[in-house]
This record gives structure tokens, sequence and C-alpha cells, in this order.
């Protein structure tokens, strides 16, 4: 597809189908085009909880309160944490950071540890991306007369833990509209805070003698917690991922700068190095390493302390790696023996417990099905992760589960979820979840098709078709990149590279040659016909259009999704 002069409708009219095909009208399609804070920004007092968060916040700005702000051990959490410590800095606060330890902590605020923090003199505790289900640890501190400030996005039960304010747009009693924003992460949440305190502070006159701090710069943090947290990227996500790419590029946040450079990234960040480079390596702390370096990280201000902290997490995640290849060898070895169940769920003594999310992950990937990881200590108690399909919520299903007295502790949202439970009831829960969402998961594999945005010939597939295709980015979980079908071909060569990635190069009747990848794809039915299977015959490709920029000229790639027999 030549985008000439001559076709240049041709591409308007794809821009439109692609918009059109995500659920968007013909005449909010330039809103989505070009996506803006001021576009998509909601009035944060529409969440149930905002004011009195931001009032109490506001309060502890005024007088000087310590603060702490407690956050989790994933990439919503440190940049969560980061965002509000950052902002809280520039309004002349001085908050700790806690971050409790994966491992000997578990996800979610302790209630000993919120009390410890009070009788080190924290008065006020705000907790991000995590307490919206610790009602017992809420509990403690509020008899302790701790005040806290719930600041979440994951699934709420129906009666809300004792805090001073629950901020989350999936609070069961949240407005239609409040609720239409449940599909933010955290730090999207976290920025909404820091609009309704600021906006506090100014009708308090706080800011007649100084200046006020622009939100705007911390869109870089919002921006990298949104997407590697796998939030649907729709609606205000899209602003925030659009605009905090910009504020990325500018590498102001010298600990974001030092981790680009560690991620040996040469160009200013994609939305995909935020799920695939940098997201990976401030988990790598909190899974194989300390917990607090992410925080740390995006928070920090010492140039030397955050290229050391980059340089740790880039060698971290390489261990993170091993550790997690050796868990998913000894977790896909039990899936035969799941006898067909809707809901995988894999065990084991001795895994590490900071990479089941991952391997959790890739095995739904490879059976289409919702599965659990969990790793067993000594004791027998467990902690699992689950990732769950489209169409499949799972978080509800874990926080019912934790009602029947299935689980310890239990929670998440539709796509993921975590949990601690007793060796000796795995095997009721997995017959319970079986039970329970094996029609759920029946009717979402059944509606799952391969939707192709369009087809192009070998010689179609060049470099300003995928300029065209990323100006309706960015891309991501509920706003998927266009899927392009390029045929018919014939594969003159392929061979496996990397960790099971499967590299063709594709020769089409018009004479054009392109490279494409089928990424761990070396085991799969696709992979091994790629391989082996096609003997001379021609295929469909399917997949996502890339830049392939490692040769003097840039040229057009597919990475391979699927793949079919034009005859």
């Amino acid at each position: 597809m030549a985008l000439g002069s001559g076709g240049m409708q041709a591409g308007e009219d794809l821009l439109t189908q692609i918009f059109t095909a995500r659920g968007i009208a013909p005449d909010d399609i330039e809103r989505h085009r070009t996506p803006t804070l001021r576009g998509f920004l909601p009035d944060p007092s529409i969440f149930a909880d905002m004011d009195a968060a931001a009032d109490r916040l506001a309060q502890a700005v005024l007088s000087g309160e310590p603060i702490t702000v407690y956050g989790d051990y994933d990439v919503d959490g440190a940049t969560s944490s980061a965002l509000l410590t950052r902002l809280l800095r520039d309004l002349g606060a001085d908050p700790g950071q806690y971050i409790p330890d994966r491992l000997l902590e578990g996800y979610g605020p302790s209630g000993e540890a919120l009390v410890r923090l009070g009788e080190q003199g924290s008065s006020l505790i705000v907790t991000v991306d995590c307490g919206a289900m610790a009602h017992e640890a809420l509990a403690m501190a509020h008899d302790a007369g701790i005040e806290v400030i719930v600041v979440d996005h994951h699934k709420c039960a129906a009666e809300n833990p004792r805090a001073v304010a629950l901020v989350n747009p999936n609070r069961l009693d949240s407005s239609d509209e409040a609720a239409s924003y449940g599909h933010l992460a955290a730090v999207g949440v976290a920025f909404l805070l820091g609009v309704a305190l600021l906006r506090t502070l100014r009708q308090r006159g706080f800011f007649a003698d100084r200046p006020e701090p622009d939100l705007r710069g911390l869109l870089d943090l919002v921006a990298l917690g949104t997407v590697a947290d796998v939030a649907a990227l729709h609606g205000l996500n899209r602003a925030f991922v659009a605009q905090g790419l910009k504020i990325m590029a500018r590498r102001d946040n010298i600990g974001l700068a030092a981790l680009i450079d560690a991620s040996r990234l040469n160009r200013a960040p994609q939305c995909s190095d935020l799920g695939f480079a940098l997201g990976p390596r401030i988990n790598a702390g909190g899974r194989v390493g300390e917990s607090t370096l992410g925080v740390r990280l995006l928070a920090g201000v010492d140039q030397a302390e955050v290229r050391d902290i980059a340089a740790r997490l880039d060698a971290l995640n390489e261990e993170r790696r091993a550790i997690e290849a050796d868990v998913q060898e000894a977790a896909e070895a039990q899936i035969a023996g799941q006898h067909n169940r809707a809901v995988v769920v894999l065990s084991g003594r001795g895994w590490h417990p900071g990479v089941i999310g991952i391997v959790a992950g890739r095995i739904k990937e490879k059976t289409g099905k919702p599965t659990i990881v969990i790793a067993f200590d000594e004791a027998g108690e467990g902690k699992g992760s689950g990732r769950s399909i489209s169409g499949v919520d799972l978080g509800a299903a874990i926080i019912a589960a934790r009602g029947e007295g299935l689980l310890v502790k239990g929670g998440g949202h539709a796509m993921a979820a975590g949990m601690t439970v007793e060796e000796a009831k795995i095997d009721a829960l997995a017959d319970w979840l079986d039970s329970h969402l094996a029609r759920d998961v029946e009717r979402a594999r059944a509606s799952q098709a391969m939707l192709v945005d369009l087809s192009v010939s070998p010689r179609g597939l060049q470099p300003d078709l995928v300029s065209l295709l990323e100006t309706a980015g960015p891309y991501g979980v509920g706003w998927p990149a266009p899927r392009v079908a390029v045929g018919p071909v014939t594969l003159v060569k392929a061979d496996v590279v990397g960790r099971g990635h499967v590299r063709v190069i594709a020769s089409g009747a018009d004479g054009a040659r392109f490279k494409a990848i089928a990424f761990r794809a070396e085991e799969s039915d696709m992979g091994q016909v790629l391989l082996h299977g096609s003997r001379g015959r021609k295929l469909w490709l399917v997949g996502r259009a890339k830049i392939d920029d490692w040769g003097s000229t840039p040229a057009a790639e597919l990475h391979i999704e699927d793949a079919a027999f034009a005859d």
C-alpha cells in the first residue's frame, strides 16, 4: 500500500475503519486520534471519597504532618508511589515510602506494618495499588488511631474497609460515571488524586506565594504504570500513555532515563518498550531482588544512585529470566494432568513466588485458558498468581473463592489475581474454579476469533503503511494494534532464533520479500508448520506490521500471530 497523493484518502479511510472497529463513533474519531488530557480527563470529584482524600491530604501538607506512601511491589505500585512522593515533595512535604517484601510479607498492607509506621511517627498513610480488600489490616490501623487513605483499582467487596477514604473506581457503590473508569491502573487513580489535591490547595490559597507543580510532568510515570499493569488502553488511558511518552522522551525523570539507558534503548521509548523493556526490569526488583528498588529509582534525585539502581535492576531481570524458565518447565510438565479443566491450576514446592505471575501468563497464552500458578513453601502455604482470558473475570472468582473459605487471602481484577492458599485445599480450589468458571471459559473460548483489519500483498507491506497504522496508537490491551494479513507467500527460509522464536523470510508472486518472526512459537503447531510443514505450499501470514530498522534502510516486517495455507 503506497501512500502517495492518490493514496492519502485511502489512508484516511483505513484509519477511520480502524477507529470504528474499536468502537469509536465517527464524530469522536478526532478526539481519539490525538488523545489529550483536556479531551479525556474527568472531574476527580465523580469518584467516591475523592474529595475526602484530597481534603485530608491537603491538611497533612498544610500542617507538615509526617506522611508515608505504602505501595505494592510491582510496576503499578512503584509508579503510583513515586508519583505521590514526587508530588508531595514539590508541595514541601517529605513523605516516606514503604514497599512490602513479596516473599516475607506478601501482597497488600499488613496491620503490623501499618501500626509500626504509625509508631514511627506517620500520622497519615496512603496505600497505592493495594488496600481495597485489606479489611483486617485497616481495622488494626484504625484501632491504633492511624489514618489511612486507600488509592486502588482492584476488585472490592460489598463492605468497604475502614479508612479515611477509599478512592477506587471499582468500588461496588461507585456511580455509573465513576465505574466507567474501572480500567484505570492505580497510577492513573493516583494522578487523579493529585489533580484533586492541587485543586483543594489552590482553593485554600496555598499557591499564593509559591509555584504550583505541573502534574503533566509526572505523566511518564502514569504511562509506564498503565502499560506495565496491562490496563486497557482506551479512553483516558490512551491520553495518559500518549502524553506520557512525550514526557518520557524529555528524560526529565533521571531514574527513568537511567533505566532507559540500562535497557539499551537508543531512541525515545515507544509504548511496547514500557511493557517489554522497562516494566520487567522494575518488576525484577520486587520479584527476585529488593522490593524498594523500583520506587527508589523512579523517585530518585541522585544521579549516581539511580544509575546504580538501574544497573542492579537490569542484572536482576536476567536472573529473573533464568528462574522463570525453570519454573515454567516444571509447571508445563503438569499441564497434561489437568484433565481438561476450565481453569489450569499448577503448583509446586520450591518454586520462586516472584515469577509465578509471568509463568501463569505464558501458560495462559499456550493453553488459551485462565491459569493459576501456586508456589508452596515448606510449611504448605502457597502464594498464587493467576492470569485470565478475555471474557472471564478471574478476580471476581478469586474473591468468591475466598468467601467460600478456600483461600486465606485473595483478590485482583478481571485479567489477573493473586491469592494465598493452604496446600490441603488446592484440589478443592481447582474443583471449585472448574465448576464456577466452566461456562464462562467455554463461552469466551467459543467467541474467540482472530479479526483482521486489512490484507495486503507482500509488496504492500511497506514502512509508510506501518507509519500510517502507528498514528492510530498507542496500542495495547483494549486497543489492539491492527492485524495485517499478508499473502499469498512462499517461505524462502525458516529457522529458530533466541528463546524459541521462529524467523522466516517470505516471498510473494510479485517478487517482494519481507522478514517475519513468530515469538516463542518453536514448539507450537504453527511454529512447526513454518519450520517444516509448508513444503512449498503458499501461506497467508497474519500479525502486526512493524519497522525493522537494523539495516541502513528501514523495512517493514511482520510479527506473526497465525498462519494458514492459501489453498
